[in-house]
């Protein structure tokens, strides 16, 4: 497309207008040239026995043919864009839904706060020191991961679940920002994240080290090398996922602390059970509860930040 583009662009080359003495020269030498070509065309014509007439009309006629000739270019183009922007908005429209999640979570949470605005989903305990801020998987409501946060809450913990635009991490990977700066009773911060998120979660993490204490990574790895920082990363998946790449896992666990990482394997868990968003494609199917799996997970992660805090004393 991009290489059809810069073809249109050089049918139709820029023109500086020049209003000199020289440019007019230019333009009547040209008129004349092209006078002098109509008349040899004729000519020549009238050589072969063909009517002048036809040979101005056809004369005549070539820039209009080159100009249906670039819009029906332009017109296939535009088509083409069109098409892709329809394709590409039914794509982002086909999200894993978690309907009635959130009042049924919202009523489960005695004594915690339960809110959200545009940006965020909160779930948390309003004393808490330590927050989590977690990234969703791609194309996954983000109210489908309030159960495992409620679970974190009850534990002692704030937890702020990020909207990302159209469901999509990659497209505000920078988002645990604003959510640190509006929340300043927090005094520590963990970031999590599912699938994508985890990814991105990563990638946020390699570039602020120094605002947070750990990375908990749920069916996800790190393409960011954060091997030399001090953070603490926690990475789980589920032996029956088959949505997360376990080449790429094995891979990339180089880009974390050797001294201050840890993997747990829930058996029977898969990738969507993680959240409340129901059957994922391609995943495997779990052996265990959604309930089960969430239960193991949110028990890893808080005796993985209790450990960190105890041996860093913060």
């Amino acid at each position: 497309m991009i290489y059809l583009c810069l073809a249109i662009m050089r049918m139709f080359p820029a023109r500086k207008i020049r209003n000199s003495k020289q440019a007019r020269m230019e333009r009547g030498r040209m008129n004349q040239a092209d006078q002098t070509g109509k008349t040899g065309k004729v000519i020549q014509a009238n050589q072969e026995g063909v009517s002048p007439d036809e040979v101005l009309k056809e004369i005549k006629e070539r820039p209009t043919r080159r100009w249906n000739w670039a819009r029906r270019v332009l017109l296939a183009l535009l088509a083409v864009v069109l098409v892709a922007l329809a394709g590409m908005g039914v794509w982002l429209a086909d999200y894993y839904h978690a309907d009635g999640v959130y009042d049924r979570v919202a009523q489960q949470a005695v004594s915690l706060e339960v809110a959200q605005n545009k940006s965020e989903i909160v779930v948390g305990d309003r004393k808490a020191q330590t927050g989590i801020v977690f990234y969703p998987g791609a194309k996954v409501d983000p109210a489908a991961y309030m159960p495992l946060m409620l679970r974190l809450a009850k534990q002692g913990y704030y937890c702020v679940i990020v909207k990302m635009p159209v469901n999509l991490a990659v497209l505000k990977a920078g988002a645990a920002d604003s959510v640190i700066a509006r929340h300043r009773s927090v005094s520590r911060w963990w970031i999590a994240g599912h699938s994508m998120g985890g990814a991105m979660a990563a990638q946020y993490a390699s570039k602020y080290t120094d605002q947070l204490q750990g990375v908990i990574l749920l069916a996800a790895y790190s393409t960011q090398d954060i091997s030399r920082t001090k953070l603490a990363v926690l990475t789980i998946y589920g032996s029956k996922d088959g949505v997360l790449n376990r080449a790429h896992l094995a891979k990339y666990k180089k880009n974390l602390p050797v001294t201050s990482q840890q993997t747990v394997e829930i058996p029977g868990g898969n990738h969507a059970r993680f959240g409340d968003y129901g059957l994922q494609k391609g995943d495997g199917t779990a052996t265990i509860s959604r309930a089960n799996q969430q239960s193991q997970t949110a028990a890893a992660i808080v005796g993985f930040i209790r450990e960190h805090q105890v041996t860093n004393g913060r």
